[in-house]
């Protein structure tokens, strides 16, 4: 059976990035190594990853369905 990775890159990417953007995980993660400054600004890179990787999951989940046999 053919599988379709960018539909799992997309589906494993926007997991990823709804639990960085809705946990303290990363805020911690980058305190620890030296990087708390950046947190300030994690919601201008965070958020628009998360549309990008859903974007990207539901057009590739689109198009396996849309698919003939």
């Amino acid at each position: 059976m053919w599988r379709d990775r960018w539909l799992v890159l997309g589906m494993i990417g926007a997991v990823l990035s709804c639990l960085a953007c809705l946990t303290p995980a990363l805020v911690v993660v980058l305190g620890a190594i030296g990087l708390g400054t950046l947190t300030g600004r994690l919601d201008l890179i965070m958020l628009p990853l998360l549309v990008g990787f859903a974007g990207l999951a539901v057009y590739r989940y689109g198009r396996r369905w849309r698919r003939t046999p």
